[in-house]
Protein backbone atom coordinates (compact mmCIF):
# COMPACT_ATOMS: atom_id res chain seq x y z
CA UNK A 1 0.00 0.00 0.00
CA UNK A 2 1.27 3.48 -0.80
CA UNK A 3 0.44 7.08 0.04
CA UNK A 4 -0.92 9.58 -2.46
CA UNK A 5 1.40 12.57 -2.20
CA UNK A 6 0.03 15.71 -3.87
CA UNK A 7 1.74 17.24 -6.89
CA UNK A 8 3.94 20.16 -5.88
CA UNK A 9 5.24 23.30 -7.46
CA UNK A 10 8.51 24.55 -6.00
CA UNK A 11 8.67 28.32 -5.67
CA UNK A 12 11.70 30.59 -5.90
CA UNK A 13 13.88 30.57 -2.78
CA UNK A 14 14.41 33.30 -0.24
CA UNK A 15 17.86 33.31 1.32
CA UNK A 16 19.77 34.59 4.31
CA UNK A 17 23.42 33.65 4.73
CA UNK A 18 23.73 29.87 4.15
CA UNK A 19 20.01 29.17 4.61
CA UNK A 20 17.61 28.96 1.65
CA UNK A 21 13.91 28.26 2.02
CA UNK A 22 11.74 27.21 -0.92
CA UNK A 23 7.95 27.60 -0.64
CA UNK A 24 5.98 24.59 -1.87
CA UNK A 25 2.58 25.00 -3.51
CA UNK A 26 -0.07 22.38 -4.22
CA UNK A 27 -3.80 22.08 -4.79
CA UNK A 28 -5.76 22.30 -1.55
CA UNK A 29 -8.95 20.29 -1.10
CA UNK A 30 -10.19 21.80 2.13
CA UNK A 31 -7.78 20.03 4.44
CA UNK A 32 -8.47 18.26 7.73
CA UNK A 33 -10.11 19.87 10.76
CA UNK A 34 -7.62 20.15 13.65
CA UNK A 35 -5.80 22.58 15.91
CA UNK A 36 -2.05 22.78 16.34
CA UNK A 37 -0.64 21.60 19.64
CA UNK A 38 0.88 24.93 20.69
CA UNK A 39 -2.47 26.73 20.46
CA UNK A 40 -4.29 23.95 22.32
CA UNK A 41 -1.62 23.87 25.03
CA UNK A 42 -1.85 27.63 25.43
CA UNK A 43 -5.59 27.60 26.23
CA UNK A 44 -5.29 24.36 28.23
CA UNK A 45 -7.77 22.44 26.11
CA UNK A 46 -4.82 20.07 25.65
CA UNK A 47 -2.84 18.70 28.60
CA UNK A 48 0.48 16.89 28.29
CA UNK A 49 2.09 15.32 31.34
CA UNK A 50 4.28 12.43 32.47
CA UNK A 51 2.55 9.04 32.20
CA UNK A 52 2.86 8.59 35.98
CA UNK A 53 4.40 10.29 38.99
CA UNK A 54 7.61 8.40 38.33
CA UNK A 55 7.54 9.19 34.62
CA UNK A 56 8.75 7.28 31.56
CA UNK A 57 11.37 8.85 29.30
CA UNK A 58 9.97 7.58 25.94
CA UNK A 59 6.27 8.29 26.59
CA UNK A 60 4.00 11.14 27.60
CA UNK A 61 0.29 11.22 28.40
CA UNK A 62 -1.90 13.54 26.32
CA UNK A 63 -5.48 14.53 27.08
CA UNK A 64 -7.40 16.44 24.43
CA UNK A 65 -10.34 18.04 26.23
CA UNK A 66 -11.34 20.04 23.16
CA UNK A 67 -13.99 19.46 20.51
CA UNK A 68 -11.53 19.07 17.59
CA UNK A 69 -8.50 16.88 17.00
CA UNK A 70 -5.01 18.24 17.72
CA UNK A 71 -1.88 17.87 15.57
CA UNK A 72 1.62 17.38 17.00
CA UNK A 73 4.56 17.57 14.59
CA UNK A 74 7.54 15.24 14.52
CA UNK A 75 10.51 17.08 16.02
CA UNK A 76 8.57 19.76 17.92
CA UNK A 77 9.77 20.41 21.46
CA UNK A 78 7.72 20.21 24.64
CA UNK A 79 9.20 21.76 27.80
CA UNK A 80 8.49 21.22 31.49
CA UNK A 81 7.56 18.32 33.81
CA UNK A 82 10.50 16.00 34.55
CA UNK A 83 12.53 16.78 31.41
CA UNK A 84 12.07 18.37 27.99
CA UNK A 85 11.10 16.10 25.09
CA UNK A 86 10.61 16.11 21.32
CA UNK A 87 7.94 14.24 19.35
CA UNK A 88 9.16 11.08 17.62
CA UNK A 89 6.45 11.26 14.97
CA UNK A 90 3.54 13.44 13.91
CA UNK A 91 0.34 12.59 15.78
CA UNK A 92 -3.34 13.48 15.40
CA UNK A 93 -5.08 13.28 18.78
CA UNK A 94 -8.85 12.81 18.54
CA UNK A 95 -11.21 15.12 20.41
CA UNK A 96 -12.03 14.16 24.00
CA UNK A 97 -9.45 11.38 24.22
CA UNK A 98 -6.37 10.39 26.19
CA UNK A 99 -3.42 8.70 24.49
CA UNK A 100 0.29 8.10 25.02
CA UNK A 101 2.66 9.73 22.56
CA UNK A 102 6.24 8.58 21.75
CA UNK A 103 8.94 11.11 22.59
CA UNK A 104 12.69 11.49 23.07
CA UNK A 105 14.52 13.34 25.81
CA UNK A 106 16.44 16.50 24.85
CA UNK A 107 17.49 17.42 28.40
CA UNK A 108 19.74 14.63 29.60
CA UNK A 109 20.78 16.27 32.89
CA UNK A 110 17.36 16.75 34.51
CA UNK A 111 14.91 14.23 35.93
CA UNK A 112 12.85 16.29 38.36
CA UNK A 113 9.62 18.20 38.15
CA UNK A 114 9.74 21.78 36.90
CA UNK A 115 5.97 21.79 36.36
CA UNK A 116 3.18 19.23 36.20
CA UNK A 117 2.25 19.95 32.60
CA UNK A 118 4.30 20.53 29.48
CA UNK A 119 4.17 23.60 27.30
CA UNK A 120 5.39 24.34 23.78
CA UNK A 121 8.85 25.86 23.41
CA UNK A 122 8.02 27.17 19.95
CA UNK A 123 11.19 25.46 18.69
CA UNK A 124 11.84 22.63 16.26
CA UNK A 125 14.68 20.15 15.98
CA UNK A 126 17.60 20.99 13.64
CA UNK A 127 17.97 18.81 10.55
CA UNK A 128 20.74 16.57 11.93
CA UNK A 129 18.60 15.70 14.94
CA UNK A 130 15.55 15.21 12.72
CA UNK A 131 17.54 12.82 10.52
CA UNK A 132 18.74 10.77 13.50
CA UNK A 133 15.22 10.71 14.93
CA UNK A 134 13.44 9.69 11.74
CA UNK A 135 16.04 7.06 10.82
CA UNK A 136 15.89 5.38 14.23
CA UNK A 137 12.07 5.46 14.38
CA UNK A 138 11.89 3.98 10.87
CA UNK A 139 14.20 1.21 12.06
CA UNK A 140 12.12 0.58 15.19
CA UNK A 141 8.92 0.28 13.18
CA UNK A 142 10.56 -2.25 10.84
CA UNK A 143 11.60 -4.24 13.91
CA UNK A 144 8.07 -3.95 15.35
CA UNK A 145 9.21 -1.91 18.36
CA UNK A 146 6.76 0.91 17.82
CA UNK A 147 7.82 4.55 17.43
CA UNK A 148 10.83 4.36 19.75
CA UNK A 149 13.98 6.32 18.94
CA UNK A 150 17.65 5.67 19.58
CA UNK A 151 17.84 7.83 22.71
CA UNK A 152 21.64 7.73 22.84
CA UNK A 153 21.81 9.03 19.28
CA UNK A 154 19.39 11.85 20.18
CA UNK A 155 21.52 12.84 23.17
CA UNK A 156 24.62 12.71 20.96
CA UNK A 157 23.07 15.15 18.48
CA UNK A 158 21.97 17.50 21.28
CA UNK A 159 25.51 17.41 22.74
CA UNK A 160 26.94 18.22 19.30
CA UNK A 161 24.51 21.14 19.05
CA UNK A 162 25.81 22.55 22.36
CA UNK A 163 29.44 22.05 21.35
CA UNK A 164 29.07 23.46 17.84
CA UNK A 165 27.49 26.66 19.10
CA UNK A 166 29.47 27.12 22.29
CA UNK A 167 26.59 26.83 24.74
CA UNK A 168 26.94 25.37 28.23
CA UNK A 169 23.86 24.01 29.96
CA UNK A 170 23.64 22.59 33.48
CA UNK A 171 21.00 20.11 32.32
CA UNK A 172 22.19 19.62 28.72
CA UNK A 173 18.90 21.12 27.53
CA UNK A 174 18.43 21.75 23.82
CA UNK A 175 16.22 24.69 24.76
CA UNK A 176 19.23 26.46 26.31
CA UNK A 177 20.89 26.61 22.89
CA UNK A 178 17.76 28.12 21.35
CA UNK A 179 17.50 30.64 24.20
CA UNK A 180 21.15 31.64 23.76
CA UNK A 181 20.60 32.33 20.06
CA UNK A 182 17.17 33.97 20.32
CA UNK A 183 18.36 37.18 18.62
CA UNK A 184 19.90 35.32 15.68
CA UNK A 185 16.82 33.13 15.29
CA UNK A 186 14.63 36.22 15.14
CA UNK A 187 16.97 37.74 12.54
CA UNK A 188 16.53 34.73 10.25
CA UNK A 189 12.78 34.71 10.77
CA UNK A 190 12.62 38.37 9.83
CA UNK A 191 14.58 37.75 6.61
CA UNK A 192 12.79 34.53 5.64
CA UNK A 193 9.11 35.22 6.11
CA UNK A 194 6.27 32.91 5.12
CA UNK A 195 5.38 33.06 1.42
CA UNK A 196 1.65 33.55 0.85
CA UNK A 197 -0.17 30.45 -0.34
CA UNK A 198 2.60 27.97 0.48
CA UNK A 199 1.50 24.61 1.87
CA UNK A 200 5.04 23.43 2.51
CA UNK A 201 8.69 24.39 2.73
CA UNK A 202 12.01 22.92 1.62
CA UNK A 203 15.14 23.93 3.50
CA UNK A 204 18.63 24.00 2.03
CA UNK A 205 21.99 24.70 3.64
CA UNK A 206 24.43 25.93 1.05
CA UNK A 207 23.99 23.71 -2.00
CA UNK A 208 22.32 20.83 -0.10
CA UNK A 209 18.59 20.38 0.38
CA UNK A 210 18.28 18.96 3.91
CA UNK A 211 14.55 18.77 4.65
CA UNK A 212 11.09 19.06 3.12
CA UNK A 213 7.82 19.53 5.02
CA UNK A 214 4.37 19.51 3.43
CA UNK A 215 1.00 20.19 5.05
CA UNK A 216 -2.62 19.75 4.04
CA UNK A 217 -3.34 23.49 3.90
CA UNK A 218 -1.50 26.82 3.73
CA UNK A 219 -2.79 28.04 7.11
CA UNK A 220 -0.93 25.22 8.88
CA UNK A 221 2.27 25.95 6.99
CA UNK A 222 1.98 29.62 7.87
CA UNK A 223 1.54 28.87 11.57
CA UNK A 224 4.51 26.48 11.82
CA UNK A 225 6.84 28.29 9.38
CA UNK A 226 8.75 30.20 12.07
CA UNK A 227 8.94 27.11 14.28
CA UNK A 228 10.48 25.02 11.50
CA UNK A 229 12.97 27.79 10.71
CA UNK A 230 14.19 27.88 14.32
CA UNK A 231 15.93 24.53 13.94
CA UNK A 232 17.25 25.28 10.45
CA UNK A 233 19.01 28.39 11.77
CA UNK A 234 21.53 26.23 13.63
CA UNK A 235 22.31 24.22 10.50
CA UNK A 236 23.02 27.50 8.71
CA UNK A 237 25.15 28.95 11.50
CA UNK A 238 27.23 25.78 11.65
CA UNK A 239 27.76 25.87 7.87
CA UNK A 240 29.10 29.44 7.91
CA UNK A 241 29.55 31.60 4.83
CA UNK A 242 28.98 30.10 1.40
CA UNK A 243 28.71 31.15 -2.23
CA UNK A 244 27.02 27.92 -3.31
CA UNK A 245 23.26 27.54 -3.12
CA UNK A 246 20.69 24.86 -3.88
CA UNK A 247 18.33 25.41 -6.81
CA UNK A 248 14.66 24.74 -7.50
CA UNK A 249 15.81 21.72 -9.53
CA UNK A 250 17.59 20.31 -6.47
CA UNK A 251 14.38 20.48 -4.45
CA UNK A 252 12.39 18.95 -7.30
CA UNK A 253 14.87 16.05 -7.44
CA UNK A 254 14.48 15.25 -3.73
CA UNK A 255 10.69 15.50 -3.96
CA UNK A 256 10.64 13.25 -7.05
CA UNK A 257 12.85 10.74 -5.25
CA UNK A 258 10.47 10.71 -2.27
CA UNK A 259 7.40 10.20 -4.45
CA UNK A 260 8.96 7.14 -6.11
CA UNK A 261 10.05 5.46 -2.88
CA UNK A 262 8.45 2.15 -1.78
CA UNK A 263 6.18 3.57 0.91
CA UNK A 264 4.90 1.17 3.56
CA UNK A 265 1.95 1.72 5.86
CA UNK A 266 2.49 1.49 9.61
CA UNK A 267 0.14 1.94 12.53
CA UNK A 268 -0.38 5.59 13.45
CA UNK A 269 -0.07 6.64 17.09
CA UNK A 270 -3.38 8.51 17.05
CA UNK A 271 -5.91 9.04 14.28
CA UNK A 272 -5.19 8.48 10.60
CA UNK A 273 -2.71 6.34 8.70
CA UNK A 274 1.06 6.58 8.78
CA UNK A 275 3.42 5.77 5.91
CA UNK A 276 7.21 5.53 5.89
CA UNK A 277 9.95 5.08 3.32
CA UNK A 278 13.68 5.36 2.84
CA UNK A 279 15.98 5.50 -0.15
CA UNK A 280 19.08 3.41 -0.78
CA UNK A 281 21.27 6.46 -0.20
CA UNK A 282 19.67 7.20 3.18
CA UNK A 283 16.86 9.71 2.63
CA UNK A 284 14.13 9.08 5.22
CA UNK A 285 10.49 10.04 4.73
CA UNK A 286 7.19 9.79 6.57
CA UNK A 287 3.61 10.92 6.06
CA UNK A 288 0.58 11.15 8.32
CA UNK A 289 -2.68 10.97 6.39
CA UNK A 290 -6.31 11.29 7.44
CA UNK A 291 -9.14 10.22 5.14
CA UNK A 292 -6.70 10.11 2.17
CA UNK A 293 -5.36 13.62 2.84
CA UNK A 294 -1.70 14.01 3.79
CA UNK A 295 -1.78 16.14 6.93
CA UNK A 296 2.01 16.25 7.35
CA UNK A 297 4.60 14.72 5.07
CA UNK A 298 8.33 15.17 5.56
CA UNK A 299 11.65 14.09 4.11
CA UNK A 300 15.10 14.45 5.64
CA UNK A 301 17.89 14.02 3.14
CA UNK A 302 20.89 11.73 3.50
CA UNK A 303 24.13 13.23 4.76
Amino acid sequence: MSVALPKLRVGDPVRHEALSVFPLFCEVNGGVDYRLSDAALADESLLVEEVSEGGSVPDLLVENKGDVRVLFLEGEELVGARQNRILNTSVLVAAHTKIRIPVSCVEQGRWGYKSRYFGSSGSHSPSKLRRALKASVNRSIKEKRGHTSDQREVWKEVACLHASHGVESSTAAMSDVFDSYAVRIEEYRDKLKYVEGASGVAVAIGNRVVAVDLFDKPVTCQKVWDRLLSGAVFDALEAGKTDQYASVADVELLVATAVKLPWEQSEAVGEGEEYRAESERGDHASALAFEETVVHGSVVAAL
